[in-house]
């Protein structure tokens, strides 16, 4: 079988069949260096998600039910109103309430009526949660740093924090709007 390997330069040029011309020469196409970075940037957050993903597997935990439990763990009173949960995970309310529904199964959460609110409901983290929680969170930080962190020097750690926090600040600021 023959494979093609796409040259990003090729990409980086607008399409000389675009349907609307005016508006293709208009488009800020990204420059071979600009896509070398975006690049690289998807590919190491799949390759990232798909490495702690797999280390968590034998603690049976998805990467988003670890996060959740961190949310939960950090929250006061180990609990936090659904809709809030949702919003600090990035998960949509329904995606939410199923997946708390697999980890209320697994005894690692608990929904809780909110007093004052017979609609609102608490993801509450329960004993065997938070168990779950000290007993991953050393390995999970090991992977963590093994597999990011320590790739970086001190100031290519700072480097990268000062280039991405502005870019999580803008995303942040768009979040809800429609």
């Amino acid at each position: 079988m023959e494979t093609h390997t796409i040259d990003p330069a090729d990409i980086s040029a607008p399409p000389s069949a675009a349907p609307d011309e005016a508006r293709a020469e208009e488009t800020p196409w990204l420059t071979a260096r600009e896509q070398r970075l975006w690049r690289a940037h998807l590919e190491v957050a799949k390759l990232l998600d798909y490495q702690l993903s797999r280390e968590l597997q034998p603690h049976s935990l998805a990467i988003n039910d670890y996060e959740i439990l961190v949310v939960l763990s950090e929250a006061p009173e180990r609990r936090m109103r659904m809709t809030d949960l949702a919003t600090a995970t990035l998960q949509s309310k329904s995606r939410l309430s199923h997946q708390i529904t697999r980890m209320e199964n697994a005894g690692l959460v608990l929904r809780q009526e909110c007093p004052g609110d017979r609609r609102g409901l608490y993801a509450h983290l329960t004993e065997q949660g938070w168990a779950t929680m000290q007993r991953v969170a050393p390995d999970h930080v090991r992977s963590v740093r093994a597999h990011f962190i320590d790739r970086f020097t001190p100031e290519q750690l700072d480097a990268m924090y000062e280039a991405l926090a502005p870019v999580a600040e803008h995303l942040r600021g768009l979040r809800g709007r429609s």
